[in-house]
């Protein structure tokens, strides 16, 4: 059973009825509800919240339309977990949460915000937002909570779509599964940082449509709007990083943009007096809007019969299929590169640039050095100026296919972009622009990228190996080449930043390698996972880190700089957490001190947030499956950053649960179901976060924890002072009692005792954690008895307590050792 549909509010439904004639229909108070057939509507009467049943479907929803059109929803709040009936209640606590309640008053969904109101009231505004204020401050637009934050399918005026400046959670569009099914859908709308700014469309993990990049004034591939009142779009730029666009709200014109459940991105004002919507575009629009439609090496236009032409010095893979109109094989050279010999580029005007695959950006460079240092470089394909705004250089360079070019008219023309060709290709094709024939130095060197990051070209041989590995007619569902979106280093960058591996700069030693600190040239600090020739983790383990971690933005994830790939050398290059990692303050009697209990309880909320992002925000469900205390690593101000993604798994669909033979990860921190039978699912993380909780609460680690009358684990331990109704006991000794907030500090032993429960089907969910966590006011309910609940051999309590350090799976270690072994699959006996 869900956990969200068990957990009842403190507060009484009789208490509800004698309030409701004191309902405003504008706005709602606290000990107030709205009942299915009742709505809040804004003042300006242009949007209305309530209950509603999507198409056909008889399950019920709240959600949000425009009051004349009411066919239209704009958001939905319970998109997951839909309503059986009509007797939905929302309400709001004294808290600032905002409850939606069934018949049995079951959570159905809540409001999840880090701030809290003295007086909270719940407001729908005239742009549709959806807000909870504090009436005591002056600022009205300092919300507590807002709808905005949590987009769905549409965007309307004043909603942002980027990053959001509070949570650096992801705003994007999420399409509904069918006009019937508002839960999330198979497409979605973001903002793409990669390199250049870009907007991109996509179905799953496959690009459906993508803007072209940022060229300083609009995106490049994007169709130009003469009418300014429809497409006004405002943009925040954190130096080359767009954080937010949005479209100024205007009263007088009523529009929205929507990702429909076919995967179409519609631009709508509203007729005011015909009460109709018209559209003002849509994308995509026509056959070479779509991603790739001409394979690789070509061009789209639909100004042309056929629409795909080979790039002038390419030719069709396969004529035979494109004869039939199938250019998924694209085109090749006719002739290679001659390198040493000689090469020119041609000039091609008015393009949609490449997609940035694999490139280098250099911001500080002429586009005549541009040239120079692709022609350096015999993997340099082409090279362009990614500016056209007056005054800036710019430097964009491309490695391996050319991916997704669309021609456009005259009108597009002022950015070119120039492909390189051997010289007897160039003569042929001089109708098309000109060129000049260079010598060519052999050797290849390093340049240093837009972002100020030192960063490798990779030789010849490996752009080969990547796109033959591109080409691979069976893939496996998730096997990215997607390691190649990150800023790439060279070995010679990063062995300077590290002191060439001192050991006077490792930070640690893991299963994967050492970890080393170093600074860049330019005075970054950085982390090194550095992959151990010895190491049992491998390419594997790498390439799931790259792929998972590059994908993934929330403030309380590490974030990933870039990877080195070079010869027999993997490594990761991380931002560098001062702090080091969460076990190394902990357990620690000179430094736990400084983890006060405020401190403490705002990492447990900031873990797991970080884990509601893995397993229900983010692009992907991820499944941590290492979640540990030394795991989280702890900024300059002490909030925490889940880290280590080598063993996380992808879940995709509807999946319940997953099995493996290959059980892998920590002793202590594992659910019993993975360890016994490798199943694992977003319910052994729960498990594995409701040990750290315990952990942090008390200052002591679950499977060393010793006590003179008992031999079990912490979590034992924990189970037996709730039994006795001591369970504050367990928090460190080392606070004074005046200086631990008691109830908090119990409602968070109740979460770490329901997170660890035996059975993983009794486990919350994360978003029931964090609301659990974060609200006073909830009821929870009983914890069952905690997994692993049993007494150790007094032998082995004693070791633990004092020879050996905390071992991962299948390993016993020294007080020098942290290597990680795999074993098959478990059975129990």
């Amino acid at each position: 059973m869900n956990f969200c549909q068990s957990v009842t509010i403190f507060v009484t439904f009789s208490h509800f009825w004698t309030v409701i004639s004191a309902l405003s229909n504008t706005f709602l108070v606290p000990n107030q509800f709205i009942k299915d057939g009742q709505t809040l509507v804004s003042p300006n009467q242009t949007f209305e919240v309530g209950f509603f049943s999507p198409g056909t479907s008889q399950t019920r929803y709240l959600g949000i339309w425009y009051k004349t059109t009411p066919s239209v929803i704009v958001w939905v709040a319970n998109r997951d977990h839909p309503l059986q009936d009509s007797q939905g209640l929302l309400t709001l606590t004294k808290n600032a949460t905002l409850l939606l309640l069934d018949n049995s008053t079951n959570v159905i969904w809540s409001s999840i915000s880090s701030s809290f109101g003295a007086n909270p009231e719940l407001q729908l505004l005239d742009t549709g937002n959806l807000v909870i204020i504090d009436k005591k401050k002056s600022n009205r637009e300092s919300y507590i909570w807002q709808s905005f934050d949590f987009p769905g399918d549409t965007r309307l005026p004043g909603m942002l779509m980027g990053e959001s400046s509070d949570t650096n959670i992801e705003l994007s569009l999420t399409s509904w599964k069918s006009s019937d099914d508002p839960s999330p859908g198979e497409f979605s709308y973001r903002v793409e940082n990669y390199g250049l700014p870009h907007l991109v469309l996509s179905s799953g993990n496959s690009k459906v449509f993508r803007s072209g990049p940022w060229n300083g004034i609009r995106f490049n591939g994007l169709p130009m709007f003469p009418n300014k009142a429809f497409d006004n779009t405002v943009f925040v730029f954190d130096k080359f990083r767009l954080v937010s666009l949005s479209d100024p709200f205007n009263e007088s014109i009523v529009s929205r943009l929507t990702l429909n459940e076919s995967g179409s991105i519609g631009r709508f004002i509203l007729d005011e007096k015909k009460k109709e919507w018209k559209l003002v575009y849509m994308i995509p629009n026509n056959p070479c809007d779509y991603y790739g439609q001409c394979g690789n090496n070509s061009v789209c236009n639909t100004n042309v019969s056929p629409n795909c032409q080979c790039l002038k010095g390419f030719s069709p893979k396969s004529q035979q299929e494109w004869d039939l109109l199938d250019w998924s094989s694209g085109c090749r050279r006719n002739s290679p590169l001659q390198c040493k010999n000689g090469d020119g580029f041609l000039k091609v005007l008015g393009i949609k640039l490449p997609d940035l695959l694999l490139f280098q950006l250099n911001v500080n460079m002429s586009i005549k050095d541009c040239e120079t240092e692709c022609l350096k470089n015999c993997s340099c394909v082409a090279y362009a100026d990614p500016f056209v705004n007056e005054g800036s250089n710019g430097c964009l360079m491309w490695y391996g296919d050319l991916v997704d070019i669309r021609e456009f008219s005259a009108e597009k023309s002022e950015q070119n972009v120039y492909i390189r060709l051997p010289v007897s290709e160039l003569d042929y094709a001089g109708g098309r622009g000109s060129s000049e024939k260079k010598k060519v130095p052999s050797k290849v060197i390093f340049i240093v990228t837009g972002f100020g990051l030192l960063a490798s070209i990779l030789v010849f041989a490996f752009v080969v190996h990547w796109n033959v590995k591109r080409n691979k007619t069976t893939k496996n569902k998730y096997d990215d080449d997607h390691e190649l979106e990150l800023p790439l280093f060279s070995s010679e960058t990063i062995a300077a930043a590290t002191n060439n591996f001192s050991q006077a700069n490792i930070l640690g030693q893991g299963g994967f390698g050492p970890v080393y600190k170093g600074k860049l040239s330019g005075g970054q600090e950085i982390a090194v996972k550095r992959l151990s020739k010895t190491s049992r983790q491998g390419v594997v383990e790498f390439k799931t880190e790259v792929n998972l971690i590059a994908k993934l933005q929330h403030r309380n994830l590490v974030r990933l700089l870039g990877s080195c790939i070079q010869g027999e050398e993997r490594m990761l290059i991380y931002e560098f957490m001062q702090n080091k990692s969460l076990d190394r303050f902990l357990y620690d009697a000179s430094t736990k001190t400084l983890l006060n209990w405020p401190r403490r309880f705002e990492i447990m909320m900031g873990i797991s947030r970080g884990l509601l992002y893995l397993h229900q925000d983010s692009r992907l469900k991820i499944i941590h499956r290492d979640l540990k205390t030394s795991n989280i690593l702890l900024d300059n101000d002490l909030n925490p950053k889940i880290s280590d993604f080598g063993l996380a798994r992808i879940f995709g669909g509807e999946q319940p649960f997953e099995e493996t033979k290959r059980v892998i990860g920590t002793f202590g921190y594992m659910a019993p179901e993975y360890a016994i039978d490798g199943r694992f699912s977003e319910k052994s993380d729960v498990f594995s976060l409701g040990v750290i909780l315990l952990e942090i609460i008390s200052g002591k680690e679950n499977r060393n924890f010793s006590h003179p009358d008992h031999h079990h684990t912490l979590l034992g331990h924990a189970w037996l002072l709730w039994n006795d109704d001591r369970v504050l006991e367990l928090v460190d000794e080392n606070f004074k009692p005046s200086l631990v907030d008691q109830p908090q500090a119990l409602r968070s032993i109740h979460v770490g005792l329901l997170c660890v429960q035996k059975l993983a089907e009794d486990r919350p969910t994360m978003s029931s954690v964090v609301f659990m966590l974060g609200n006073e006011g909830a009821i929870l309910p009983r914890p069952e008895e905690p997994g692993f609940f049993m007494e150790r051999s007094r032998i082995r309590c004693e070791a633990s307590g004092s020879t050996f350090k905390r071992s991962k799976l299948g390993t016993r270690e020294d007080s020098t050792t942290d290597s990680l072994m795999t074993i098959t699959r478990l059975v129990g006996r």
